[in-house]
């Protein structure tokens, strides 16, 4: 942590215990690790770190993400974000719709939007300081087997449509990773989504 802090960055851990097949639903994931997580996040702040991370994943079918899904994740998320803003941290809140599988990028973004759309009413409902949160979601992708691929100006787009209509005002920063794409298309990407 000294080492990142004496750089000028901020130190931050991912604190999930990782993606478990989720009960009555064995083909989707849940994420597990909120047991015990308060009292890791004390430990973990005085090692120094400042932020967390939480990842829930969806994948995208003709019958998923299901409603369960869809549900726990975002309930996981919400729970995960507020014991983190409780130990004085900024919780990164990663809702990510997998780009696995034939699915169009319209299909990506309808689950993509439902998906955002549950998890902020779950941090609403936990009184999250949505102020105090980093949104970490995916780009609104075609499928990665998918015939009918799109351009990186409609990503940029959809991308942008999709964040405009699911984040909260007060949410004061998305930021991305770059998933199954090259480094250089997802800079670019992410040039058109800034503009």
């Amino acid at each position: 942590p000294e080492l990142i802090s004496d750089s000028g960055a901020v130190p931050g851990i991912k604190v999930d215990t990782g993606a478990k097949v989720l009960a009555n639903s064995p083909e989707e994931k849940i994420t597990e690790g909120l047991d015990g997580l308060r009292e890791r996040l004390k430990l973990y702040y005085k090692l120094g770190a400042r932020f967390t991370k939480w990842r829930g994943v969806y994948s995208i079918t003709k019958k998923f993400p299901s409603k369960l899904s869809i549900h726990s994740n975002a309930h996981a998320l919400a729970r995960y974000s507020a014991i983190v803003q409780e130990c004085k941290m900024v919780p990164i809140v990663e809702p990510e719709v997998l780009m696995d599988g034939n699915h169009a990028a319209e299909e990506c973004l309808n689950k993509t939007s439902e998906v955002i759309k549950k998890c902020f009413e779950e941090l609403e409902l936990h009184e999250v300081d949505l102020s105090g949160i980093i949104l970490k979601p995916n780009m609104i992708l075609a499928g990665s087997s998918a015939d009918k691929k799109i351009s990186n100006e409609e990503i940029a787009k959809l991308t942008l449509k999709c964040l405009k209509e699911t984040v909260p005002k007060e949410v004061p920063g998305v930021a991305f990773l770059s998933g199954g794409q090259t480094e250089k298309e997802a800079t670019k990407n992410l040039n058109l989504i800034n503009k």
